[in-house]
C-alpha cells in the first residue's frame, strides 16, 4: 500500500475491505509522504521492518530486487490525487499489478500514458469506484442489460454531501485541505471527488456513453479555490438525456448518492444510504422493492452478498467486492486458467480514464460560453 497512514480516512477503509474475505494480506507499504509517519504507520500495522518504507520509491526498489515468488502481487494506491500517476506508472512499468483510488489522475495525457503502459505490460489495473460493488447496483445493471426497463430515456444521478458547507480547509482539516487544493486535487473539487463516482455509477448501470454536456460549477464557500457544487446536463449517444448533481455544500446531508434510471418500460431507483433496496417501478404493474440477499436476484448480485437477507451490509463490503474482483483476476493470470467473468467484476483502468475525461470536459464546459461541450 502507498499512502493511507495514520489519520487517513480512506486508507483504513481500503485495509478493512482488503482483509474482509481473507484473500489478500497487507505485507509491505510506504504509508505517508512523511518518512517518519510512514514508518510509524507501518509499525502500527505490524509490517516487517524490511518491508516498511519511508517513501514509495524505496518500496518499489525493494520489491523489484526480491525474487518473483516473494514480491507483492499488487500495490494499492490510496494517496491524494496528485500522487496517483507517478506511483501507478512506475509500478506498472516495473510489471506490478495496481489498484488505484479515484479520480485516477489529473489529466487525460496521464490517463493515456497509463493505458499504454498497462497494454504493453499486460498487468491488472483496478480503480476503486467502490459503489459498483453494492449487490443492488449489480442487480440494477443486470435489469438494464436484459431489457427490463426497455429503451433508456432519462437518467438522474445525485451525490449530495454537506461536510464542506463551511471552510474546513482553513481550520486544519486534512481531508478538506488537499481536496480544495488544485495542486493536489486537480482541476476540480466536488465534481472530481464525488462527481466522478456519479459518472461511473451511471456508466456502470446503464452502459450509456456521454455525447455532450453542459455544466455549471460553483464555489459557494468564500475563498475556496475549487468547485464545491456542480450541476451537469448530459446528452447520451442514442438519444437518452441525463442530469448529474455533485455537491458538498448541501448542509445537513451526509453521503446521499442516489440514482434513477427511466426507460420505456419502467424506472429503477437506488440510494447509497439505503443500499440493500432497489426500487422497480414498471410501466404496467405495481411498484416492486428488491432487497439484498434474496434468492431471485441475478447471480452477480448474489455473489456480491456475504450475509443472509436482512443482515445489513454496506460500504466496506462494497469496497471488498472490488478488491475481490481484482484478486480473482490476478489469481487467474497466475494460474493460467481463464477467469470466471462474474468473479472478475471490478472497475478497470478504462473506467478511470473515462472519469478523468469527464472531469476535464465538465470543467471546460463550466468555463465556456457555449451551451454544449462535445465529449
Amino acid at each position: 500500500m502507498v499512502g493511507g497512514g495514520r489519520d487517513a480516512f480512506i486508507g483504513a477503509v481500503h485495509r478493512k475491505a482488503i482483509a474482509l474475505d481473507g484473500q489478500v494480506d497487507l505485507v509491505a507499504g510506504a504509508l505517508s509522504s512523511s518518512p517518519e509517519k510512514a514508518k510509524a504507520s507501518g509499525r502500527d500495522l505490524f509490517l516487517a521492518d524490511d518491508r516498511n518504507h519511508g517513501d514509495w520509491q524505496s518500496l518499489l526498489d525493494d520489491e523489484v530486487k526480491r525474487p518473483l515468488d516473494e514480491r507483492v502481487d499488487f500495490v494499492s494506491i490510496v494517496t491524494p490525487n496528485h500522487v496517483h500517476f507517478p506511483v501507478a506508472h512506475a509500478f506498472v512499468e516495473a510489471g506490478f499489478h495496481v489498484v488505484c483510488d479515484k479520480p485516477l489522475v489529473h489529466t487525460s495525457d496521464q490517463a493515456d500514458a497509463l493505458v499504454d503502459a498497462v497494454a504493453r505490460k499486460g498487468t491488472v489495473f483496478g480503480v476503486t469506484y467502490n459503489y459498483t460493488g453494492y449487490p443492488m447496483v449489480r442487480q440494477a445493471r443486470e435489469m438494464v442489460r436484459t431489457g427490463e426497463l426497455g429503451e433508456i430515456r432519462k437518467v438522474v444521478v445525485e451525490y449530495n454531501q454537506g461536510w464542506l458547507a463551511t471552510r474546513l480547509e482553513g481550520e486544519g482539516n486534512k481531508q478538506a485541505a488537499w481536496r480544495s487544493d488544485p495542486a493536489r486535487s486537480g482541476a476540480a473539487g466536488a465534481i472530481g471527488d464525488i462527481g466522478s463516482h456519479a459518472e461511473n455509477l451511471v456508466a456502470t448501470v446503464t452502459g450509456l456513453e456521454i455525447e455532450s454536456l453542459c455544466a455549471d460549477l460553483s464555489s459557494m464557500v468564500a475563498g475556496r479555490a475549487l468547485d464545491d457544487d456542480g450541476n451537469v446536463l448530459l446528452r447520451f449517444r442514442g438519444g437518452a438525456r441525463g442530469v448529474l448533481i455533485a455537491s458538498q455544500i448541501n448542509t445537513g446531508l451526509e453521503n446521499d448518492l442516489r440514482l434513477r434510471v427511466s426507460g420505456s418500460l419502467g424506472t429503477l431507483e437506488w440510494r447509497q444510504e439505503r443500499p440493500s433496496e432497489l426500487v422497480h417501478l414498471p410501466h404496467d404493474g405495481p411498484k416492486r422493492i428488491f432487497t439484498r440477499g434474496a434468492p431471485w436476484l441475478c447471480e452477480a448480485a448474489q455473489r456480491a452478498s456475504r450475509l443472509p437477507a436482512g443482515h445489513p451490509e454496506g460500504f466496506i463490503e462494497a469496497f471488498a467486492n472490488v478488491y475481490g474482483g481484482v484478486a480473482a483476476d490476478i489469481r487467474a493470470r497466475l494460474s493460467g486458467v481463464p477467469a470466471d467473468p462474474l468473479a472478475v467484476d471490478y472497475p478497470h483502468l478504462e473506467d478511470g480514464a473515462r472519469g478523468v475525461r469527464f472531469i476535464e470536459r465538465t470543467v471546460a464546459s463550466a468555463q465556456s460560453e457555449a451551451k454544449w461541450t462535445a465529449w
